[in-house]
């Protein structure tokens, strides 16, 4: 990346803020050096909608998905044709997400969710992406499916990671890159993984979505909070900022097919 100083951002679901906040989100994200986001379908209308939005917005990209708390009905044969459809239908779709596993209390059954992320794990598959996982509750589960689906042959990232070592190092294992967020700036044992992963391992996001439950709309989570996460990342192992843009969006634009955003501007 020569002397730029290029971030991406590999989860965000922007599609649930308002439509005419996204160009002074994206402007704040560009003034922090982030250079792209990815934008993660959730249900299909949300997929439609991030797709539509990174056709709009050059700096976006795009997921598709149904987030295991949606996960409330089997992909059947129409779904399926449906989700393989809009993967195909522009280039800015970049990968499957966000898919999973959610084994919370009020989740929906658990059967059904392994069925819709088994589906996707071979949608991603047969359409050669990289699937960008949630697991909740559920990181046994998570990482069996993804060893007998064969996930490891389009890889991955285990998204917004607060796991522990082991944990990593499973998905690691798996063929997956783990991704930090905000969290690594207030969890002392996330810290601690941080410090022990190499960074050929790890990529960064956000998880940006309204947050109307923080008192002061400046403290919402946006993509160029990507810059304080990698800041946090160096200050833990002892290296530059520059170092860890450059090995973290470089495995994430590898991850992706996008290789030429990594090139010097």
């Amino acid at each position: 990346m020569a002397n730029k100083l290029i971030l991406g951002d590999c989860h965000t679901h922007l599609d649930h803020y308002p439509a005419a906040e996204i160009p002074e989100i994206l402007e704040r994200a560009r003034e922090a050096e982030v250079g792209f986001a990815v934008c993660a379908g959730t249900t299909l209308k949300s997929t439609r909608d991030c797709i539509q939005m990174s056709e709009q917005y050059d700096m976006l990209y795009a997921g598709v998905g149904i987030h295991p708390m949606h996960a409330d009905k089997i992909v059947d044969e129409e779904t399926y044709e449906e989700l393989k459809s809009l993967a195909e239908s522009t280039p800015k779709v970049v990968c499957i997400s966000e898919v999973g596993l959610d084994f919370l209390p009020e989740s929906p059954d658990h059967e059904i969710q392994y069925q819709v992320f088994r589906e996707h794990i071979r949608l991603a598959r047969s359409l050669k992406l990289p699937v960008i996982f949630h697991s909740r509750e559920s990181h046994p589960q998570v990482f069996q499916t993804l060893r007998e689906e064969k996930a490891e042959e389009v890889g991955g990232v285990m998204h917004y990671f607060q796991g522990d070592e082991a944990t990593a190092r499973e998905a690691i294992d798996c063929g997956m890159f783990i991704s930090l967020a905000r969290p690594l700036l207030r969890l002392p044992e996330l810290q601690e993984v941080a410090k022990i992963i190499p960074l050929d391992n790890i990529v960064l996001e956000t998880d940006a979505a309204p947050q109307p439950f923080k008192k002061y709309r400046h403290n919402w989570t946006e993509p160029h909070h990507v810059l304080t996460v990698a800041q946090q990342l160096a200050d833990l192992k002892g290296i530059t900022l520059e170092e860890v843009a450059q090995v973290t969006t470089g495995n994430l634009t590898r991850l992706l097919g996008l290789e030429h955003l990594a090139e010097s501007k």
